[in-house]
């Protein structure tokens, strides 16, 4: 008899509503000078090459501090020389009419107060630089583009985890892995090294850090999960860090926006904003350099480490998460202070607006003192007036900008730009190709949950995003799960599907039980709490594992989750040509005849992920298999048995030959992982999933 019992559970994608250096990462010298970037990592690389492991370790921290100490800087002296009394730039011409009769100045004035203030702001930072970075100031530790790009990247740490590897430090080389490939997610020496490092025994979960997480990131996630856990008045705290630190992030890299002339040569380039005049051409065009990077700073910020987009309308997004979750522990003043902000980025945003008069008829009596924030306020003012500078240049000298913000009043646009702009956006889309498949190497082998092992990946399987894992359960809590599968068929609530044995097949039963469903059971003593508590608690446990696993751009969230029991029906296997499962796709409407598979109902088309958890072995059949979209031609067959089988035991990982590759940063020494022989004289069939 056929009896197989798993858990079938579906996942969907749907929009979505720092760690402190550990010992041998931290500053080597406080208090001293840094010393140039470039010639310190030119040193490690020398040394890594070389196999001085220990001096190797120690130039590339140290180029990674100066590096970090010179960005340091240029915020701090920035901040302080602007306000510097005679360093503070003119607010407007001072031949303009203004609001009063006084006498107008002479023509001129206002042009000799700026350049006067331009000379005296440029004293005061090579003197500031010169306290903080020793003789030369920033001039001696300007760095190229080459360089900055390889820092942005994160390239020490992937020479840094060789050398702690070859040091014995298997802790930092795990950390120092990790950091590289949450940067590099598709970087495939890491994703090996990354899995060896998970085989190896002397390396806790805990390894895997990211020394080099944006503390406005660290802040936001762990605000976002507390929500997600209805904490709102946990989250509240981390969520006002996160949007201090976005702010504070903000700032740092538009202060990187000012620094050598020469750092924007690149970039230069390729926005075509060169310029060959005279004296006024030239201060326009790197002023108008420095305000396109001070945008470019918006999406910067927004931009989690190793992805490609930034999360759309971040800063008000995090005001709207605030407002809500004020009002939801009664903090009203608060409430109506973020969103107030809100609406200085959409004024007209409705749900915005709703929630300010639900919050001040709650209040009752207006109250003067209350406003936006005012951090925020600023950032738009100074937002809005460096767009506006910039689409005066876009009109009127032929420059490019791309607005990184959904928000600017279209008023800010000139009338000649609108059309245009709009045209760009309607054309954006067939401006590309369409997406194509992620190829097998698109993979990302990150840190599992603990005890999970993978045992076949896309390439063993004959596709692109599949895996198979094992170990995301104990045998005892299989066995609570049976149970539960057992109580509640005795219960007489685990019938048949709409009083069919089976919606596939009527040679089996099949039968299933929801969370929904076992929570009422639970609470009329009909099952046990354990199993019940236990269904949820898996169901998040493959959710996180899918989330880990594949990395999908935006966070997953469970659609349906079903413990399921088929049960051959004896006397009715004979010679049967049926499957128990028709060929399907969950999130669309296949049709074999044309090779196409349509993404409308009845289909779940909002469904991107599905899992099946196996939870027992005492059966024959159940194998799973995959067939090109004419639902024919078997691509994949996996039996059942292959996918619960236990993988073999490695040797030692410290024992086998190191063989360095192509890669700059060779790998660690290890084991591939297993794989599965290929099995011969397999009959073509169709598949039981897409």
């Amino acid at each position: 008899m056929l009896r197989l019992l798993h858990l079938l559970l579906l996942l969907l994608l749907l929009f979505p509503p720092g760690t402190p250096e550990p010992p041998g990462l931290a500053a080597l010298s406080p208090g001293a000078h840094p010393q140039a970037p470039d010639l310190l990592y030119a040193d490690g690389l020398r040394a890594y090459a070389a196999g001085a492991w220990a001096p190797a370790v120690a130039l590339l921290r140290e180029a990674l501090r100066s590096q970090a100490e010179l960005g340091r800087v240029r915020q701090d002296c920035g901040a302080r020389c602007a306000a510097e009394p005679g360093a503070a730039l003119p607010a407007a011409p001072l031949d303009a009419p203004g609001p009063d009769s006084r006498p107008r100045p002479a023509p001129g004035a206002w042009e000799r107060l700026l350049l006067r203030a331009a000379l005296r702001r440029a004293e005061c930072l090579s003197q500031c630089a010169a306290r903080r970075l020793g003789p030369g100031g920033a001039a001696r530790l300007r760095v190229g583009s080459a360089l900055r790009d390889a820092f942005r990247r994160r390239e020490p740490y992937n020479y840094l985890q060789r050398a702690y590897y070859q040091l014995k430090k298997l802790d930092l080389a795990a950390a120092a892995a990790h950091t590289f490939f949450v940067a590099n997610p598709k970087h495939l020496q890491m994703r090996e090294d990354m899995a060896k490092y998970r085989r190896m025994s002397g390396i806790r979960p805990q390894s895997f850090r990211d020394l080099e997480t944006p503390p406005h990131w660290a802040a936001y996630d762990a605000g976002l999960e507390l929500l997600g856990r209805q904490e709102a008045g946990l989250a509240l705290p981390r969520l006002e860090k996160a949007l201090k630190e976005s702010l504070a992030q903000l700032e740092s890299c538009r202060a990187g926006c000012e620094g050598p002339e020469e750092q924007q040569r690149q970039e230069e380039e390729e926005e075509g904003t060169g310029s060959q005049g005279g004296l006024y051409e030239a201060i326009a065009g790197h002023w108008i350099q420095v305000l396109q990077c001070r945008q470019r700073c918006v999406g910067d910020t927004a931009t989690r480490p190793g992805r490609s987009f930034p999360v759309p309308d971040f800063l008000p997004n995090q005001l709207r998460q605030l407002h809500e979750a004020h009002a939801q522990v009664g903090n009203l003043p608060q409430a109506l202070e973020n969103v107030l902000s809100v609406l200085l980025f959409y004024p007209e945003d409705e749900a915005a607006k709703e929630a300010l008069n639900q919050y001040q008829a709650q209040l009752g009596e207006p109250r003067p003192g209350l406003g936006p924030r005012e951090d925020i306020r600023q950032y738009v003012l100074r937002s809005l007036g460096e767009k506006r500078q910039l689409y005066y240049a876009m009109e009127h000298l032929g420059t490019s900008f791309k607005d990184p913000d959904p928000w600017t009043p279209a008023a800010f646009i000139p009338e000649m730009l609108r059309e245009k702009l709009r045209e760009d956006q309607e054309q954006r889309p067939w401006d590309h190709e369409p997406p194509q498949p992620k190829p097998l190497t698109d993979w990302k082998d990150v840190l599992l949950l603990e005890g999970v092992t993978l045992t076949q990946d896309a390439r063993q399987l004959n596709g692109s995003e599949r895996a198979v894992l094992d170990g995301l359960l104990t045998p005892a809590e299989c066995g609570v799960l049976l149970q539960l599968a057992k109580d509640a068929a005795e219960a007489g609530s685990r019938s048949g599907y709409r009083g069919r044995r089976s919606p596939h097949t009527p040679h089996e039963r099949f039968e299933g039980l929801t969370v929904l469903k076992a929570a009422q059971l639970a609470q009329a003593g009909a099952v046990g709490t354990q199993g019940a508590k236990l269904l949820l608690e898996v169901s998040e446990r493959v959710r996180t594992l899918t989330q880990a696993y594949f990395s999908p751009e935006r966070p997953l969230h469970l659609s349906f989750t079903h413990l399921v029991c088929r049960s051959a029906i004896e006397g009715e296997q004979e010679q049967r040509m049926d499957l128990s499962h028709p060929v399907h796709a969950d999130n669309c409407v296949l049709d074999p005849d044309t090779g196409e598979c349509w993404r409308e109902p009845p289909a779940y088309t909002y469904r991107d992920y599905s899992g099946l958890l196996y939870l027992n072995d005492d059966f024959q059949g159940g194998d799973l298999f995959f067939t090109e979209p004419n639902a024919l031609t078997v691509r994949e067959w996996t039996e059942a048995k292959e996918l619960l089988q236990e993988p073999e035991e490695e040797e030692d990982e410290e024992e086998e030959k190191e063989m360095p590759g192509r890669d700059p940063s060779p790998e660690p020494p290890s084991h591939r992982l297993q794989r599965v022989k290929e099995k011969t004289g397999k009959i073509s069939r169709v598949r039981e999933e897409l």
